[in-house]
């Protein structure tokens, strides 16, 4: 690799508060962003994964109009709210597939069987962790992953490096976002949701009818099997949906940006 401070017209202290700016902006993001913010991911590499990033951009993008590579605390704060809004907004995802997994796992009768999480070290439903586990396979499939970068060298087109300023109604397009996780969540659960609560009213009408029938017996394994076949079913629509869903809250956090 050459060095850069031997190249003519490289100004050295200039590409050095650049890179510093742009390995905030970059490590604000890995902070909440899927995948990249995984503790499966051993610390050292996510370093050394920012700072190829940084050093391989920091040319780049110091170069772009109304760029402003200067150390300074409005500079470090405003790049590193960059790269927590564009984390933070595609870590939406994953609280959909979190809260899914809630409701449906209170509908299979396994509200009480939890697992740590190792990403948030926390308690999570069992249910919560699988649907975890496959949108973390739906991201690396669909080359998620890339487009999260991808969306990174954008930002700094749209937000000039060191030129950045959230105004007061930047909290309030975060809160819109943050309420489309529930109803994303519930058009996720939905066919489970109606599936299990057939078969609970159908029980409860078969007990009427018929008080010397033992329904509860077969209520909850009634539910459990019809709520995984329509589940199982379901799982096709699934990558799609999921991919919909991180364009869009991706769009929301690039009209953030600008």
């Amino acid at each position: 690799m050459p060095d850069l401070s031997m190249l003519p017209g490289v100004e050295w202290p200039r590409f050095l508060q650049a890179m510093i700016l742009v390995l905030f902006r970059v490590g604000g993001m890995m902070v909440f962003a899927p995948v990249l913010s995984s503790d499966a991911i051993p610390a050292r590499v996510k370093a050394l994964f920012a700072l190829a990033v940084a050093w391989l951009l920091a040319p780049v993008v110091s170069a772009l109009p109304l760029a402003h590579a200067e150390l300074g605390a409005r500079a470090i704060f405003g790049e590193l709210g960059i790269g927590f809004v564009l984390g933070f907004s595609l870590s939406m995802l994953s609280e959909i597939l979190l809260f899914a997994g809630q409701l449906m796992g209170f509908q299979f009768s396994f509200s009480l069987v939890n697992l740590l999480d190792p990403n948030s070290q926390i308690e999570t439903p069992l249910m919560s962790q699988m649907f975890s586990l496959l949108g973390t396979l739906v991201i690396l499939g669909a080359g998620l992953h890339r487009t999260m970068l991808l969306a990174l060298l954008r930002s700094f087109r749209s937000a000039p490096l060191g030129n950045v300023f959230f105004e007061g109604h930047s909290g309030l397009v975060l809160f819109h976002l943050l309420s489309g996780v529930f109803l994303a969540a519930l058009e996720l659960s939905a066919p489970v949701l109606a599936a299990t609560m057939l078969v609970e009213a159908s029980v409860a009408m078969l007990g009427r009818l018929s008080p010397q029938l033992p329904v509860m017996i077969i209520s909850v394994p009634a539910k459990t099997l019809l709520g995984y076949i329509v589940l199982i079913g379901s799982l096709a629509l699934w990558p799609r949906f999921l991919e919909g869903r991180f364009n869009l809250l991706l769009d929301g956090a690039e009209r953030l940006v600008r």
